[in-house]
């Protein structure tokens, strides 16, 4: 502690030396100061109060159908980047301050003064703003402000157009694009359905559900069939005890002969032709076997009247016997019984085929089934995608017609552009202040400067310190009456200089208070 309170004494000893050069420096600054505060010209400020009402009786109303627009926030923005550069242009070119402008360079000079005396300030949370503006000139300050204040209020209604448009047009487009997106997926889907179409990818169960119904429905046709088949045995082993009586039949009675046998076996397959038929179309196996085995059918008809016409023609007497009537019923039960058989027989074969083909492509199911579900899963998105994007389309539409009826935000002008009489800055009394103390500042920073440019030593122990060098002894000098008084001269004429800057500054900032309160 001790030693650096020593090394501050040596400073200001130091320093002590070289206090003209200071003293020198302070009043050069001084004047200098003083005299740029006196002359900067006044500058006057003009403003002007400017009320954002975004209320409006339509918001509560379309409540959920229009898209609500954060006012306050955009607002809010606005006030933010109102002062850009090409407003400023406008505001240059509105107010006439571009007159006496000659080159790019004064253009520049001008564009950033303005931009750096442009204010604009959010009074509390009502939307109130003010707009403010300092000149030399108060009717030019005015003029600014007046101008500043039409590129607000039309920069406030211009962006609303301006996002109503940008939006109809993006979502329009996004529209578009979703549009073609759905169309793809949708003609997608339609092509794996078609190619899938026996899987049965839509219906309940899928192809699983398919496979439990053609094995219960395969079950119940080999019921059937059993079933015609016990049905058709009883009936042969009660025809095997029964034998024939033929009763003499007309002669030339050929024509329209019926043979009760192979008709009933007739009449059975067009039954079961008509029932195939409301179920299946011409070209299914069923059908075409049915129709095949009518026609069979029938060939052996004709075939079986040509030979007993030629057994009638041979033998009139055992033609013309009649059969037993008994005998006639049974053969015909046992003929559709026949008929039956081969029916469900068929019916049991397809079954058995499409039960097989089910089995084969069950153990596609899973890939199919997968790829199903990630083209709907697709189709999905878009879908949902589209219809987002058409409803709020609808909402702008209503919100710019809203915006149109009433606007969101009404700009109200609560107090007009006005300059005021008296100049607002500089403050002179500040600046005088701060004049005094940057001078004697600068002639401080002088005295030490020179004192560590050009150092003195004042005691033996600094000079050893500095120089490394052993010292032999040190000389003191007595002061005389005549150094004292020239000392005590010298210390006078320093205070005197130095209250002088003080004084004059002083009186300075007194003179300049006067002159604000005269202006007031």
């Amino acid at each position: 502690m001790e030693e650096l309170l020593r090394q501050a004494r040596l400073v200001l000893r130091g320093m002590w030396l070289h206090r003209w050069l200071g003293l020198l420096l302070a009043w050069a600054v001084g004047l200098a100061a003083g005299v740029a505060v006196f002359v900067m010209p006044d500058r006057y400020e003009a403003s002007a109060r400017v009320f954002v009402d975004t209320d409006s009786v339509l918001r509560p109303l379309l409540a959920g159908l229009a898209i609500p627009a954060n006012t306050e926030q955009q607002i809010a923005m606005l006030s933010r980047t109102l002062i850009s550069r090409p407003n400023v242009e406008k505001l240059i070119r509105m107010a006439d301050l571009d007159l006496g402008i000659s080159s790019p360079r004064e253009r520049e000079a001008l564009i950033e003064r303005v931009t750096n005396s442009l204010s604009i300030k959010s009074v509390g949370r009502d939307n109130l703003y003010t707009l403010g503006y300092r000149d030399t000139d108060p009717e030019r300050a005015r003029k600014v402000v007046q101008s500043m204040t039409t590129i607000f209020v039309e920069a406030g209604l211009g962006d609303k157009r301006s996002d109503s448009d940008t939006a109809r047009k993006f979502l329009d487009e996004q529209i578009e694009v979703y549009r073609k997106k759905l169309e793809e997926a949708e003609n997608r889907l339609k092509q794996f359905r078609l190619q899938n179409i026996e899987m049965g990818l839509e219906k309940d169960g899928g192809a699983g559900g398919q496979i439990n119904e053609l094995s219960a429905l395969l079950a119940q046709a080999r019921l059937q069939l059993r079933e015609a088949e016990n049905s058709r045995d009883a009936i042969k082993r009660q025809l095997v005890g029964e034998e024939p009586v033929l009763l003499p039949d007309a002669p030339g009675s050929g024509a329209g002969m019926s043979i009760p046998e192979i008709d009933g076996r007739i009449d059975a397959q067009k039954r079961n032709l008509d029932a195939l038929l409301q179920r299946f179309t011409e070209q299914h196996p069923d059908v075409a076997g049915t129709r095949r085995i009518i026609n069979d059918l029938e060939e052996q008809k004709r075939q079986e009247i040509a030979a007993r016409k030629k057994v009638a023609t041979a033998n009139p007497a055992a033609a013309s016997v009649h059969a037993n009537p008994a005998y006639q019923q049974m053969k015909v039960a046992f003929t559709e019984a026949e008929a039956t058989i081969a029916a469900l027989r068929v019916r049991v074969a397809e079954y058995e085929s499409r039960y097989a083909r089910s089995v084969g492509k069950i153990k596609l199911l899973p890939a199919i089934e997968a790829e199903f579900t990630q083209l709907n899963r697709d189709y999905d998105i878009h879908k949902k995608n589209y219809d987002g994007l058409i409803q709020r389309r609808e909402a702008a539409a209503i919100s710019e017609g809203m915006t149109d009826v009433s606007s969101v935000a009404d700009f109200r002008l609560i107090d007009p552009p006005h300059a005021s009489r008296t100049p607002v800055g500089p403050n002179r009394v500040v600046l005088l202040a701060l004049a005094l103390v940057a001078s004697l500042a600068a002639g401080f920073a002088a005295s030490f400067a020179a004192s560590q440019l050009r150092p003195t030593f004042f005691d033996a122990h600094t000079l050893r310190e500095s120089t490394g060098l052993p010292l032999l002894g040190t000389v003191s000098q007595i002061a005389t009456p005549t150094d004292r008084l020239a000392r005590r001269r010298d210390l006078l004429r320093f205070s005197a200089g130095l209250s002088g800057l003080v004084a004059t500054y002083v009186l300075a900032i007194a003179v300049a208070a006067i002159i604000i309160f005269r202006a007031a």
